[in-house]
C-alpha cells in the first residue's frame, strides 16, 4: 500500500466522462484510485493482455496493481511508470485547440461522414506534427477499444508526445480502465446481464458503435495489430493476487471470453 497526499495529486486536462478518478504522481509514478467500479482490474489485466498482442513493449504503458491510501480512506487502484521521459504529453484536444483555436471533438461531430471525421484526426494530426503511419496508430487504438470495450477513448485521452525542439513522436497507448464493463456503480452493475451490458457499451471517438469504428479504421488503414491469448491466460491474468473480488474477476473473464468470440478475426 502507497500512503498519498494533497501535494501528490495531479489534475489533468485529460478529462473522462466516467467520473473524476482520484490521479497523484510521486517520483514519475503514477497512481489511480477506482472511482466507477474496478477500473484498476481493468488496466492491468488489459495491458498485461497486451504484452499476448503484436505491439512492441514500448507501444503500450505497463500498469500494476496498488492500494492507495489518502485522507484516511482506501482505494483500490493500479500504478504505472512515466512514460513520457522528458517529452511532453499533448492531447489531440490541445493539439487542434492550439492550431486551430477550434475543439477536435466539435469539429469531429461538426463532421457528417464517420469515414471523414476519422480522416479529419488522422490527416490533420500527420500534417501538424509532421508524423506519419498515425492512421494505423489509430487502427491499433481502436481495435484495442473494440476488443475491450473502452467507453472512455476521446479527444483528451488520445496523444502524442513533443520535445522541447517541437518534435512528435507517437504515444504508447494509455487509459483503458474504462474498459471491460468496469463501471459497476451506475452503469454496469456485478448482477446485470453480461450480454445486454455488451451489446449497451459505447464509443466515443468519433461513433457511438465500436464496430463501426474499427470497421473505418480497418477500411482506411488497414489491420494493424493482433492477438494471441487463450482463456486459460486470461483467467491466470484476472485470478492473481490482488484487491478485486471472485465475483469482478469472474466478470472480466467473461468479458473477455465474450469479445474474443465475436473478434475471433485479430487472433492468430
Amino acid at each position: 500500500m502507497v500512503e498519498l497526499f494533497d501535494k501528490d495529486i495531479k489534475t489533468e486536462n485529460r478529462k473522462s466522462s466516467k467520473g473524476n478518478q482520484l490521479k497523484f504522481e510521486r517520483d514519475r509514478v503514477w497512481y489511480k484510485a477506482d472511482n466507477m467500479g474496478y477500473e484498476g482490474l481493468a488496466e492491468c489485466v488489459i495491458s498485461a493482455l497486451l504484452t499476448k498482442s503484436s505491439l512492441e513493449k514500448d507501444e503500450y504503458v505497463s500498469y500494476d496493481f496498488e492500494t492507495i491510501g489518502y485522507k484516511g480512506n482506501t482505494y483500490r487502484g493500479c500504478k504505472s511508470i512515466d512514460f513520457t521521459d522528458g517529452w511532453k504529453l499533448i492531447t489531440l484536444e490541445r493539439l487542434f485547440a492550439d492550431n486551430f483555436g477550434e475543439s477536435l471533438n466539435k469539429l469531429i461531430y461538426r463532421t457528417q461522414s464517420h469515414e471523414d471525421r476519422l480522416k479529419l484526426i488522422v490527416n490533420q494530426t500527420e500534417r501538424i506534427t509532421g508524423l506519419t503511419g498515425f492512421g494505423a496508430y489509430m487502427n491499433k487504438l481502436l481495435t484495442i477499444d473494440a476488443l475491450f470495450l473502452n467507453e472512455d477513448r476521446h479527444t483528451h485521452n488520445i496523444a502524442v508526445l513533443m520535445n522541447d525542439k517541437h518534435e512528435f513522436r507517437l504515444c504508447p497507448v494509455f487509459d483503458n480502465g474504462a474498459g471491460l464493463l468496469s463501471d459497476t456503480k451506475m452503469d454496469y452493475p456485478l448482477n446485470g446481464d453480461i450480454y445486454e451490458m455488451v451489446n449497451d457499451a459505447n464509443a466515443k471517438t468519433f461513433s457511438t458503435s465500436f464496430e463501426e469504428q474499427l470497421e473505418i479504421s480497418e477500411k482506411l488503414y488497414g489491420q494493424n495489430i493482433s492477438f494471441h491469448f487463450s482463456q486459460e491466460e486470461v483467467e491466470d491474468i484476472c485470478f492473481t493476487e490482488n484487491n478485486y473480488t471472485n465475483k469482478e474477476k469472474e466478470r472480466v473473464v467473461e468479458v473477455i471470453l465474450e469479445m474474443k468470440r465475436r473478434y475471433k478475426y485479430l487472433f492468430k
